[in-house]
């Protein structure tokens, strides 16, 4: 359910690329929930000919959350490629809206694995032609979130806050009123699920990536609560109140991230020795906790205890691509939901991406080469 990082890593002359959770608690970090958005670690570059990212911050005021709490300011950043365009009746015609998963942000989509696959002159999601939408969702990024300074007493944020939260950005801060499609990774992808309840008129396609549209439960549900365990029974954590990130509980969250995130091909293939496999584990840790906040991690990976879609799928009016990929830790292909849920989508389609070494686990979200087919399948399907 998040974020995933891709970070080069070379071992004994080999050059690899592997799969980092940045996501996770995407589903963690992302993991979870984007649930480990893996991804290789490359400095942002778009394609030649591509409108540069525009950044911004729209500020919320006397936001109200489902726990009962407000916040006087909620802040919500944000990037956009392209500009607006309005029919004759002042309806927003091109405006794509992407979703990163848990602990991920924004960032994820500059990468070239997926802005250099679908961002550029013409492809499919040509930012000369769309107004691409990439907010920093609420508790991650430069949005606001427990590590501003309120840490553990930042308001008790979930799902449905979140989605609140993007849609005052979008009629309230950016003036979109309608949008041609969500694309959402990991806890995005769960996030693309809502929408497509909550707001069923306000776009033409759905594509999740990544995700089931019931709620977290099983191994899914334990690995994330073992993580919440982690931090919140590690003493330095201090009831959130640490003034040094405590190292305990950052170290059991990395570890379950870069389990939820892994990819058994690639990973066998490119760590086969006990040494190789070491190394990458020591180095793999260490840059993952250094960039993580305990209480943003936990706050993430919590905000997933109310998902669930699946009372209400029959009310998704639009065209849905929906996809995941057969080596996806955190949401195994042999549970058989996707397969069962999708059935009672009236516009729905299920695709399974077989495993292999162009797959990448739970990261194979923000590897846009491996899906892009189906994008261009739901885009072509879903024209007015």
């Amino acid at each position: 359910m998040l974020l995933l990082h891709v970070l080069k890593y070379r071992t004994r002359g080999v050059h690899m690329r592997c799969c980092r959770l940045i996501s996770i608690v995407g589903c963690m970090a992302t993991l979870l929930f984007s649930a480990a958005e893996s991804r290789t670690q490359q400095a942002p570059q778009l394609p030649e000919g591509t409108p540069a990212p525009q950044e911004g911050d729209f500020v919320i005021h006397d936001f109200h959350f489902r726990s009962g709490e407000t916040l006087p300011e909620l802040r919500m950043h944000y990037m956009t490629l392209g500009k607006p365009a309005k029919d004759a009746n002042g309806r927003t015609t091109n405006a794509v809206m992407i979703l990163h998963g848990t602990g991920g942000s924004g960032q994820t989509f500059l990468q070239p694995i997926f802005a250099g696959v679908l961002f550029g002159p013409g492809q499919l999601l040509d930012a000369n032609r769309y107004f691409i939408i990439i907010p920093d969702n609420l508790g991650h990024g430069k949005s606001s979130k427990p590590s501003d300074g309120m840490r553990a007493h930042f308001p008790n944020y979930e799902y449905a806050d979140m989605i609140a939260a993007q849609h005052d950005l979008l009629e309230k801060g950016l003036g979109v009123n309608h949008l041609r499609l969500i694309l959402g990774t990991s806890m995005g992808c769960m996030h693309s699920w809502m929408w497509g309840e909550t707001y069923s008129d306000f776009m033409d396609a759905l594509m999740p990536l990544a995700c089931q549209p019931v709620p977290i439960a099983g191994r899914n549900r334990i690995w994330r609560k073992m993580v919440i365990d982690g931090i919140r029974q590690d003493p330095d954590w201090k009831n959130g109140d640490y003034t040094t990130e405590p190292r305990a509980g950052l170290q059991i969250t990395a570890d379950f991230l870069l389990i939820a995130g892994s990819v058994p091909l690639q990973m066998q293939k490119d760590l086969g020795t006990r040494d190789a496999a070491d190394e990458f584990l020591e180095n793999s840790i260490s840059r993952t906790t250094a960039r993580l906040d305990a209480n943003d991690m936990l706050y993430a990976v919590n905000s997933s205890r109310n998902y669930d879609p699946s009372p209400h799928l029959e009310d998704i009016k639009v065209p849905v691509m929906f996809v995941n990929s057969a080596d996806d830790f955190i949401n195994p292909p042999e549970l058989g939901i996707a397969e069962r849920e999708i059935k009672r989508v009236k516009k729905g389609r299920f695709v399974l991406i077989p495993a292999s070494l162009q797959t990448h686990g739970h990261g194979t979200h923000t590897w846009a080469a491996v899906w892009q087919d189906y994008l261009k399948e739901l885009l072509d399907s879903s024209k007015n």
